[in-house]
């Protein structure tokens, strides 16, 4: 896809599974990219925030994700970070069952779609298996997440399916690895 780099600042208006917001803010730090966010968005008639700041290496692999969700339930903080290679930990504590995981997938943001889509420069027809660890928007527990990507075409189009949550659709994708349309999820504004 020769994919461009990311626009400084970028917008989805979330609708379909939730009702809301969401801006980036593309930076290039010290080791790689970071992307820093917030979705605003209420879901099932509960309102909810949720704030993060992810750092990747030049790779596009995750390197440390904090995340901020705020609820009638008060506030919640979690950081995430991968460390020796393929191990996590939580809030400074091991996690193996998400060890492997490569990218931290937000299940408040469409934005984390765009990590592996930047790592793996994919032939046409070809997919790979990604496993995330994600992170719930309501109360940010963290889980492990199974799922594909399968490049489609030139245009920016992937098959995307989680066997995790039993889930498949279309994603698409601008020139700069960002989705543009995630049924029932979310639509690019700007």
């Amino acid at each position: 896809m020769g994919l461009q780099d990311l626009p400084p600042q970028s917008s989805w208006v979330h609708r379909g599974a939730r009702e809301g917001f969401e801006v980036l803010f593309a930076s290039r730090v010290a080791g790689g990219p970071a992307l820093a966010g917030h979705t605003a968005a209420v879901e099932d008639g509960v309102a909810w925030s949720v704030g993060y700041e992810i750092r990747t290496d030049d790779a596009w692999c995750t390197v440390e994700a904090r995340v901020t969700g705020h609820s009638s339930d008060g506030e919640r903080r979690t950081t995430l970070r991968r460390e020796d290679g393929d191990t996590w930990t939580v809030d400074g504590v091991r996690r193996p069952d998400i060890d492997g995981c490569v990218d931290v997938d937000l299940e408040s943001s469409a934005v984390t779609n765009t990590l592996p889509v930047h790592r793996h420069e994919l032939p046409i027809g070809k997919t790979v298996s990604v496993p995330a660890a994600f992170v719930r928007a309501h109360d940010l527990s963290v889980q492990r997440l199974e799922q594909t990507y399968t490049r489609l075409d030139d245009d920016g189009r992937y098959a995307y399916t989680s066997s995790t949550f039993d889930f498949a659709c279309e994603l698409r994708y601008d020139a700069a690895g960002l989705i543009v349309e995630y049924p029932s999820i979310a639509v690019r504004t700007a």
